[in-house]
């Protein structure tokens, strides 16, 4: 009988799509349950504030402008919110002030750290490209002579010291554990385990689809989940409690990861839809409404249909 995956309850390694051996894809997919589960269980009040259209925007066409693979600007994504979680908390946790805030006002210390932040961000953003870009096997290294001639095209002047010094603060920061699983690390493995489990499943085209669908759910992420919040709780106006709660929906890459490929499976016309998402049900555990709710909202937003999903039952 054929090998079947499903969740059980670690090692990784960075392969290219339908590379992997079935035990590779059994420890990848054991690891990435459990990063998912202690993600979740270790939300900060952060969580999610950088992840902002404008901001996963901008850090996908610097990494399009450096030629660098779709996988490095997920990365990035994930190296940047980490860091600066980590950064805000301890900012905010210390009794210390910066320089000239002696005295002030809490609220205006806030000011004054963001206000600090606001200047030096673009080398931070910067710098959490690049130090992805050292950590993919299938993308060109971003050195710090290409990353000063980038921030000098677009009109900083920055010292290849002061990049330096940056990329250290940061890995510093964040204890140097940097290989942190990223959206498009999910759908891949999941699409692969798919693919093993029922042969019948074109995840090949399924994969190039996936990778489009997953770009604009990133990008439309505040939005598609304000509607799924809203179809959820049945309620239009969701409390600031029930927000709270969802955060845990919201950085589930798990969810993601399987509300992707079913939504790239319907707009692919997969006539076994819905044993696409009964066996993404089976593998993750994640039930069959949570997919085909994921899969509704999501598929409205593409439609440009924005109208909340509130009679679901």
């Amino acid at each position: 009988m054929a090998k079947r995956f499903i969740f059980l309850p670690n090692q990784s390694k960075n392969l290219k799509f339908g590379e992997a051996s079935f035990e590779i894809l059994s420890d990848f997919l054991i690891n990435l349950n459990i990063r998912n589960k202690d993600k979740l269980s270790n939300l900060s009040r952060y969580s999610g504030d950088f992840k902002d259209k404008r901001l996963i925007e901008c850090i996908f066409l610097v990494t399009e402008e450096l030629r660098l693979d779709p996988l490095v600007g997920y990365h990035a994504v994930e190296i940047l919110e980490r860091f600066m979680i980590k950064h805000l908390e301890d900012l905010f946790s210390t009794p210390h002030t910066p320089a000239g805030a002696a005295g002030a006002h809490e609220g205006n210390y806030a000011d004054l750290v963001y206000e600090k932040l606001s200047e030096k961000f673009h080398l931070i953003l910067l710098s959490c490209v690049q130090i992805a870009s050292k950590l993919s096997l299938h993308s060109a290294v971003v050195d710090n002579n290409t990353a000063a001639q980038f921030l000098h095209s677009m009109g900083h002047s920055v010292s290849k010291q002061t990049i330096m010094d940056m990329e250290l603060m940061i890995l510093k920061a964040l204890d140097f554990r940097l290989n942190t699983p990223n959206p498009l690390t999910y759908v891949e493995i999941l699409l692969e385990v798919l693919g093993h489990n029922d042969s019948s499943i074109p995840v090949e085209h399924l994969h190039h689809l996936s990778r489009h669908v997953l770009q604009f759910t990133y990008l439309q992420r505040t939005a598609i989940y304000d509607s799924l919040l809203k179809a959820t709780t049945q309620c239009l106006s969701p409390s600031d409690e029930q927000r709270k709660t969802f955060v845990s929906v919201t950085e589930d890459c798990m969810l993601l990861g399987v509300g992707v490929i079913a939504v790239g499976a319907y707009i692919l016309n997969v006539t076994n839809w819905e044993q696409v998402v009964e066996e993404l049900s089976h593998i993750t555990g994640i039930s069959v409404k949570s997919i085909s709710d994921f899969t509704h909202v999501t598929l409205m937003h593409i439609t440009k249909n924005n109208s909340p999903m509130v009679t679901a039952t």
